[in-house]
């Protein structure tokens, strides 16, 4: 068994090679459609399926706008960041439909016509590890993006995967958690749990390696704060393999806006 220490972004990174493997992403890029909706973590997703199928527009792609809405420290101001973490310059989700990105379209544009078969990567707020579910932010008065996806997820039976960082664990029943943020006259973002496959890098060192992960310490500083301790553990052909694997991706920069 080893030990490594994998940063915020690098679990990114992590996840977005992973995803794009993913046996149902596959299927799903050669008969359907891919819907990624924007997030900090879905960016990297996106540029590896992009890679993954050979796009010619891959060199279109930029993670820096492809979100709605990001958490910053006080310490960014709009000097900073050059903007403040609205809409503008939003590029839309990312749409793939038999292999071809639809560039300028969003989820609301495709959910009507989504069907079975179909893949939905919607990022995650907050996750329960050992339940394995997540939840998330809500602070559209109708309900957002994820409102839209359950449209297709319940009604349609579209499948819906969740990539988290375990940077977003927390302690407690997301149920529980729910429904004290959720009630009238609380203030900030409503939190919704929601049905889906949830992925984290945990899922990915398995899914890339055959090694088996988990988490046994957290943090760091000097850039890996939020980072996560994994002990691996496998075959000695899966051992190497992710060591080489979390080896490749240990200087990934952190998110910049």
């Amino acid at each position: 068994m080893r030990q490594y220490n994998i940063t915020p972004a690098a679990g990114k990174r992590l996840i977005g090679k992973a995803v794009a493997s993913h046996p149902e992403i596959q299927k799903a890029l050669d008969h359907g459609t891919v819907v990624i909706v924007a997030g900090t973590t879905n960016g990297y997703v996106a540029e590896e399926i992009l890679e993954t199928i050979g796009s010619e527009d891959r060199e279109d792609f930029t993670r820096k706008r492809f979100f709605r809405g990001i958490t910053l420290p006080p310490s960014v101001t709009t000097t900073d960041a050059g903007q403040l973490p609205d809409e503008s310059g939003f590029p839309g989700d990312m749409i793939i439909t038999g292999g071809v990105w639809q560039k300028g379209k969003t989820i609301f544009d495709v959910v009507d016509s989504l069907k079975k078969g179909d893949v939905i990567l919607k990022g995650a707020n907050a996750l329960d590890l050992q339940r394995k579910r997540a939840a998330v932010y809500i602070g559209h008065p109708k309900g957002g993006t994820i409102a839209a996806a359950l449209q297709a997820v319940v009604g349609r039976r579209v499948r819906l995967l969740l990539p988290v960082g375990l940077e977003k664990r927390i302690d407690g029943d997301l149920d529980v958690l729910a429904g004290k943020l959720n009630v009238p006259g609380a203030r900030g973002p409503r939190l919704l749990p929601v049905p889906g496959q949830v992925f984290t890098e945990i899922d990915a060192i398995k899914l890339l390696t055959g090694a088996e992960a988990e988490l046994v310490a957290g943090g760091g500083v000097c850039g890996a704060e939020g980072s996560v301790w994994l002990a691996i553990d496998g075959e000695p052909q899966q051992e190497k393999a992710a060591e080489e694997l979390l080896q490749s991706l240990a200087n990934e920069p952190p998110f910049a806006l």
